[in-house]
């Protein structure tokens, strides 16, 4: 039997890798003989350095850039063999897991590490630029990216803004004079897994800004933040960000990108995919292992069991997803592909011993599927 391990990461828990390698350790125990492909996937977010690295058999570097609230944090980005090709997460530099609970506050979070780990690729000699925007701790807009690759941001009396999503609501003007030139050279895609737009009740601060430390209040200043910000890129840029599905991902940073790199954004499990090669593995297989955290009605939107599931269903492979956990709605995803789901937790227990059986649970529910298959 030939089976391909598409996994996305347990957030919390694992990554991608090793929930694929803890997929094959279970099915290893049953049938020995069987056939592995491994290919840990991304939407976007957490894992895409990883996924996209070795697909082209590149490395990952390390780099030490200014974190959400300033503080130095040592951030990892990737290179393509061939030195051409630099893959980013922002939450690798901007992350909401670098914010501490009690600091959590999109008002002050910034974006500028992430703009530095793009001027650490471009710098490298990268001419193509894949970056994840999953993850953020920011509400920015994408501002402190751009403040880090020389745009400048004034308020009516000319002086320079200060970093943070608070900040936005002050600017007058933008000064795009210092960008750094190499940006006119690169080509710029970004991995989005969520389609917002800017703002409104679907957009950056409304959705998401509570889950970054925003109350009410908060999120209003924040999301009016945004609106003066897109009036003033449509002035001064002649772009258009405020309604465009993606924008609004990574609290505005997809807006940012789109107008001062000219970034284009794409679904990024579908760009993950096609650059892993998984359709070239689903054309000779016989099964599909794929699996995240959480499977409920919201996966159909652009996460990766259901990316998995709908190229799957191109093939007529059966895919099987694991998860460790199952919430209402879930039972939708048959009608995408997934031929059927499994909870990896078999008993009552803490989110902590959870994250901390997550290895063993997922070799355990494994191993008794394919005891059933092998039937």
């Amino acid at each position: 039997m030939r089976i391909v391990l598409a996994p996305d990461s347990f957030k919390g828990s694992l990554t991608a890798a090793q929930a694929a390698e803890n997929m094959a350790i279970g099915i290893k125990k049953v049938l020995p003989e069987a056939q592995i492909i491994k290919l840990p996937l991304s939407d976007g977010g957490e894992g895409l350095v990883d996924s996209l690295v070795g697909s082209m058999n590149g490395e990952i570097r390390r780099e030490l850039v200014s974190g959400p609230l300033k503080v130095p944090v040592e951030a990892y980005w990737g290179v393509s063999e061939d030195g051409k090709t630099g893959v980013i997460e922002m939450a690798a530099a901007s992350g909401l897991t670098l914010v501490p609970q009690e600091k959590r506050n999109p008002m002050f979070t910034t974006t500028y590490g992430t703009g530095e780990l793009i001027k650490a690729a471009l710098k490298y000699g990268c001419t193509k630029l894949i970056i994840g925007i999953g993850g953020s701790g920011t509400n920015d807009g994408g501002m402190g990216m751009a403040q880090a690759l020389g745009v400048k941001f004034l308020d009516k009396e000319r002086g320079t803004l200060g970093l943070g999503g608070g900040q936005l609501i002050k600017l007058d003007h933008i000064d795009i004079s210092g960008l750094d030139p190499t940006l006119e050279k690169a080509s710029i895609l970004v991995a989005c897994d969520v389609n917002n737009p800017l703002t409104g009740t679907q957009g950056a601060s409304a959705v998401y800004g509570p889950q970054k430390g925003a109350d009410g209040e908060m999120v209003n200043k924040l999301d009016n933040g945004l609106k003066h910000f897109a009036k003033i890129i449509r002035r001064d840029l002649g772009v258009e960000v405020e309604h465009v599905p993606g924008a609004g991902a990574a609290g505005g940073l997809g807006a940012g990108i789109m107008a001062f790199l000219k970034g284009q954004l794409t679904p990024g499990i579908d760009l993950v995919m096609d650059m892993v090669g998984l359709e070239k593995e689903l054309a000779h297989c016989d099964l599909v292992l794929t699996g995240e955290g959480r499977l409920d009605a919201q996966s159909v939107f652009g996460k990766v069991p259901v990316g998995v599931a709908r190229r799957g269903r191109k093939f007529g492979v059966p895919v099987i997803a694991l998860a460790g956990s199952i919430a209402a709605g879930a039972e939708t995803l048959h009608r995408e592909g997934i031929t059927a789901y499994f909870c990896i937790i078999d008993a009552p227990i803490s989110l902590t011993e959870a994250k901390e059986r997550a290895a063993e649970n997922i070799q355990r529910t494994t191993m008794e599927i394919m005891r059933l298959i092998n039937l």
